[in-house]
């Protein structure tokens, strides 16, 4: 997160406000450099701190019953776990989305709307919920639970909470904002890449060709014209290769530059989480002076490697591991899934020349290790 320095508030504010207002302008700060899932994870942490609870969360509403984003604070991974999928909008969730307003309990239990926790839930009492609204538009809820000092939540915490949202709406809608207009950039950098390749290469190409059919027509005739012509080949597909390369490294991925490869690889594998049922992790760094070229070979490789394991492993969790060692840079992508014989699959089934060709591109080697029951180890060792 990057923080941010505050002008004094006026003396007649209360400390409460003072906490607002830093809060709230950190969350604006930072939206501009965040996803979606960031933004709302900045957003439920800082009004926990806030309004000192045990739990919070935010749900972002979908159009099927349940909610396209979910995050909390409060609750480690393992009881996410065990409490199972993303709740549904029922009880006092869908509630909130359906009448729009703020609710404040004693006790939620209690309460008629209230329905049921699953086993492995945290037991609530005391509750606030407020909705996150752009205009008519209910954008999400964001709900709190337990406060840490004795009474509860009061009046003033709805004021505070209420008022908090409104700047949290504003914080999420530039976010998804923000998000659009990366999509639309990479749509155009496509479209711009498509006509580097056409105007570039495939004219190289399509004279290529015809130096070839050239050549051999006069093989036979006359054989000293034919070297002659493949020499003539032999430097022409030399600069479609060399062409060919220049537009690979322009399509170098915005965010390493920004970001950094260990981040920007982090970014991909939350993005997957999200997506797929299987449990997709990140653990590791790396240094912050690569060669670019390194650093677009990693990340592609282990984009490869994470497709084959989504793909094809069926195990429920998938670990990536980037790391300095002493053999060089090493990137680990892991899963727990149905595994394989190497001896007995075809490695371009998995995509392995492909990945062994980015890691040569580098001075990398490509190790794949598996066996049957045992899931599968894609290790890439980029050499100092």
């Amino acid at each position: 997160m990057r923080f941010v320095t505050f002008e004094p508030v006026s003396g007649a504010a209360t400390e409460q406000e003072k906490v607002l207002h830093a809060v709230s302008s950190a969350v604006l700060a930072v939206t501009r450099h965040l996803s979606v899932r960031e933004v709302l994870q900045v957003i439920v942490r800082s009004a926990q701190q806030l309004l000192d609870a045990r739990y919070a969360a935010l749900g972002v509403p979908d159009d099927e019953g349940a909610f396209a984003e979910f995050v909390a604070e409060g609750i480690t991974d393992e009881e996410w776990d065990a409490i199972g999928p993303t709740p549904r909008q029922h009880g006092m969730l869908g509630a909130l989305l359906r009448d729009g307003s703020a609710v404040r309990l004693p006790d939620i239990r209690r309460d008629p709307r209230f329905e049921y926790w699953p086993r492995a839930h945290p037991v609530l009492k005391d509750f606030i919920g407020v909705p996150i609204r752009d205009g008519e538009q209910v954008l999400g809820i964001i709900f709190l639970s337990n406060k840490r000092t004795p009474g509860g939540f009061t009046p003033a915490d709805e004021e505070l909470l209420t008022l908090f949202a409104a700047h949290a709406a504003i914080a999420l809608t530039n976010a998804r904002l923000y998000e659009r207009g990366r999509e639309l950039a990479m749509i155009e950098e496509r479209t711009r890449v498509a006509r580097d390749l056409h105007d570039a290469v495939t004219q190289k190409l399509f004279s290529l060709r015809l130096t070839a059919q050239a050549a051999a027509a006069l093989l036979g005739p006359d054989p000293a014209r034919a070297a002659v012509e493949l020499d003539r080949v032999q430097r022409l597909a030399g600069e479609a290769l060399s062409e060919l390369r220049a537009v690979i490294v322009e399509l170098r991925p915005a965010e390493l530059d920004r970001h950094g490869l260990a981040e920007t690889l982090r970014k991909h594998v939350d993005l997957l989480d999200r997506l797929h049922p299987a449990k997709v992790g990140f653990t590791g760094s790396a240094p912050e002076e690569l060669e670019p070229e390194v650093e677009v070979a990693v990340l592609r490789v282990a984009q490869e490697a994470l497709h084959n394991a989504l793909r094809h492993s069926g195990g429920p969790a998938v670990q990536v591991r980037l790391a300095m060692e002493e053999s060089g840079l090493v990137l680990e992508v892991t899963d727990d899934g149905s595994g394989f014989d190497p001896a007995a699959v075809s490695g371009r089934g998995l995509g392995l020349p492909s990945m062994e060709d980015r890691a040569g591109s580098v001075g990398g080697v490509i190790q794949v290790s598996s066996r049957p029951g045992e899931g599968t180890t894609v290790r890439l060792v980029v050499r100092p």
